[in-house]
């Protein structure tokens, strides 16, 4: 975490490709399900409503070179609090929800797309605004920032092919 008393993380990257390519792949879920996740995860379940108070629905799944965690899924739901194509994407999301309809942490995660030289700079913040007492919750943020990396760089691979 960027700051550990405001739980808020502010990843800045540059991607090699147009601004409407790169809003696509944020925001078409055939092409989000595509990079979205850590190394070794994919989503079987992608529902990305990209219009004012459209739904998010993600569930990231271990794969095998998860080992012991293979199968393990990890939900996501959410809602789209603002969006202006192709510059601004801000959502909510409520993390790991068990059984019981219980969160580990709530996050408003800001988007921001700026075309600069025919390249596209992205930043994404994350703020923490809820986080339970539970004992995996501290732990899954502190592993938020590695897993945006990865995302990132997942994205970066995924539009390098396009």
């Amino acid at each position: 975490m960027t700051d550990n008393k405001k739980k808020e993380l502010t990843l800045v990257r540059e991607f090699d490709a147009p601004r409407a390519l790169v809003w696509k792949a944020w925001t078409d879920p055939k092409l989000l399900t595509q990079w979205w996740g850590p190394q070794g995860v994919f989503t079987p379940v992608c529902e990305f409503d990209a219009v004012p108070n459209g739904a998010v629905h993600i569930v990231m799944e271990a794969g095998e070179s998860m080992g012991p965690y293979k199968g393990t899924q990890w939900p996501m739901t959410g809602i789209i609090k603002q969006i202006e194509e192709p510059s601004l994407l801000v959502f909510t999301s409520v993390n790991m929800v068990d059984e019981a309809g219980n969160s580990t942490f709530e996050t408003v995660n800001t988007i921001q797309f700026e075309e600069v030289d025919g390249k596209t700079k992205v930043t994404v913040h994350i703020e923490v605004v809820v986080l339970a007492d539970l004992p995996n919750a501290t732990q899954a943020v502190s592993g938020m920032s590695a897993g945006w990396m990865q995302s990132l760089e997942k994205l970066g691979t995924f539009l390098a092919k396009q």
